[in-house]
């Protein structure tokens, strides 16, 4: 037992440790709360009742009333204008088209168009080939000529070309060229060399007074930021620091704790009301039914029922033997008329014309089963079914 103790004791949840501020806010929050949410609990449970018998006595019925009104009064002529006005004339329409439009253009393209293109085709294919007949034969041999002739050419002025470049290259060279290269070199590159060195001189200088300067100007803001830091330190953060930890942080938790209490209490408080509107709902529909149900329906089972059936003993059902025994008679002077007309008609019949001639019977053939003829079928025979070979 002491091995399972603590295995039973890992397994319950821990319990949070309520303070008395907690406890002492509970009770009242929870009795305040109910006493504000019970007439509003009630409120809405009868919100609710009224809501569903509306619902189900008068919106319901209504709707499927007007529903079956609007489905009358547009669905229905839409769908018999579609069915019996739009889809035959929109098949006219089709038949009238493919008659009038769709064949006639299908006779043309086949018998018409296709042939002339056929022709025009040809007409074409005549022409690319003398087209082709006279590149082969003309125009190619041609060309190559004037190739030949151009290429002799070429050469000629790419050899012209070639000494005239050799002559342009060499005076370029020690006109141009060499007399740039030594002043480059022995005046350009000292000068520059000169030049450079006092721009670096100079560089120096500047960067050395422009670093002097900005260290002397960064630590005085170095030290005015310093300054500044403390003074909103010690005027805005520390007491805004302490303003939020001795007076935000428990009156939040304070609030947090009130905040929970409430919710809680409003959702206890939600559902006692509710059990209260049950009890409440359910004591009333017992006053009523004890009121209003019951006796209408000891009225209707000992008072209007035994009335209903002496009615019907008594009344209807002699008024209905009556009525039908009147309807039997008058059935049966009907009938009676309706033989004695028929029976005066077939005399003046027979007396204007005669008696008619009696036509005789009609012999209707019984099939047999077995065949007519001389040779039946017989179990002596060879030509039955369970004897053929």
């Amino acid at each position: 037992m002491d091995l399972e103790k603590p295995a039973a004791e890992a397994r319950q949840p821990e319990r949070q440790a309520e303070g008395c501020l907690v406890v002492a806010i509970r009770l009242p929050v929870r009795i305040v709360v109910l006493v504000l949410v019970v007439p509003v609990r009630m409120v809405w449970d009868g919100l609710v009742a009224g809501g569903r018998l509306l619902t189900d006595a008068v919106l319901r019925p209504l709707g499927r009333a007007l529903a079956w009104v609007a489905r009358a009064v547009f669905v229905w002529p839409f769908v018999g204008l579609w069915r019996y006005v739009a889809v035959p004339l929109g098949n006219a329409l089709g038949w009238l088209g493919n008659v009038f439009v769709v064949v006639p253009l299908v006779w043309l393209f086949r018998h018409v168009l296709t042939p002339l293109g056929q022709g025009v085709v040809w007409v074409f294919r005549g022409i690319g080939a003398g087209l082709g007949w006279i590149h082969a034969r003309v125009l190619t041999p041609v060309g190559h000529g004037a190739l030949w002739v151009l290429r002799g050419v070429g050469v000629g002025i790419a050899a012209l070309g070639t000494g005239v470049y050799a002559v342009v290259a060499w005076l370029v060279r020690y006109l141009a060229v060499v007399p740039a290269q030594w002043l480059y070199a022995w005046v350009l590159t000292p000068v520059g060399r000169a030049i450079a060195w006092c721009a670096r001189g100079v560089a120096w200088v500047v960067s050395t007074v422009v670093a002097g300067v900005a260290w002397l100007v960064s630590m005085v803001i170095s030290g005015i930021g310093f300054l500044l830091y403390w003074v909103l330190r010690v005027l805005l953060v520390l007491p805004a620091l302490a303003l939020w930890r001795w007076v935000l942080t428990p009156l939040g938790r304070v609030l947090a704790v009130v905040g929970r209490e409430v919710g809680d209490a409003l959702g206890h408080a939600w559902r006692i009301a509710g059990y209260i509107s049950l009890a409440v709902g359910r004591f009333l529909g017992t006053l009523l039914r004890w009121i209003f149900v019951e006796p209408v329906r000891w009225a209707y089972q000992t008072v209007l029922t035994p009335l209903g059936h002496v009615v019907r003993d008594a009344v209807l059902r002699p008024a209905a033997e009556a009525a039908r025994s009147v309807g039997r008679v008058a059935r049966q002077a009907l009938a009676a008329a309706r033989d004695s007309a028929r029976q005066a008609r077939a005399d003046f019949r027979r007396m204007l014309l005669g008696e008619p001639k009696e036509e005789r019977p009609k012999v209707v053939p019984v099939p047999r089963r077995e065949p007519g003829g001389a040779d039946g079928r017989t179990l002596g025979s060879s030509k039955t079914a369970l004897t053929k070979d």
